[in-house]
């Protein structure tokens, strides 16, 4: 190897390094860094809601649920799913910002976030469930489930539950 591609070399790996740095530390989203684990969790003010019977003719219904952090140090919210590609989640944080529409992995955009619950603040997340998405074999129970992934040491998983009976 001669001197310049040797240097050209080192000044690609120079880059890299810089850019990888750049790349691990920049933060996202959320309004504030908080440490990576958090000794406080976030609680539902109700973890379950029953849509009780709706027709798919009718179209989507949703449902909101309160999400609150009752700790002394921020909760981030790192991730947020739901168990089927019928349904929809989006979070609506305490200024009124809409996060995205968040769904099954694999199946929607990506389940990534990084939203910030300071101590005392809640969110809302909306949950929309869409009965005419498994066609008209779809009728009978339905539930589903969505799911918030945080920093919390001691609850680092929420599930927010719904049901309904789908009828034609």
């Amino acid at each position: 190897m001669n001197k310049k591609n040797k240097k050209l070399l080192i000044i690609f790996a120079a880059a890299a390094v810089v850019l990888a740095v750049a790349f691990l530390t920049q933060k996202g989203g959320g309004s504030e860094n908080p440490s990576k684990y958090s000794a406080s969790a976030l609680t539902a003010l109700e973890n379950f809601f029953d849509f009780k019977t709706i027709a798919m003719k009718d179209g989507k219904v949703s449902h909101r649920f309160e999400v609150k952090n009752e700790g002394q140090e921020p909760v981030r919210i790192e991730k947020i799913y739901t168990s089927c590609m019928c349904t929809e989640a989006s979070i609506i944080d305490g200024q009124g910002k809409n996060w995205g529409t968040f769904g099954m992995p694999g199946h929607a955009g990506p389940s990534k976030t990084n939203i910030t619950v300071k101590p005392g603040e809640s969110v809302v997340v909306e949950t929309i469930f869409d009965p005419a998405a498994h066609g008209p074999s779809g009728v009978g129970l339905a539930e589903r489930s969505v799911y918030l992934e945080s920093n919390s040491q001691k609850s680092p998983k929420l599930e927010l539950k719904f049901s309904a009976v789908v009828i034609n």
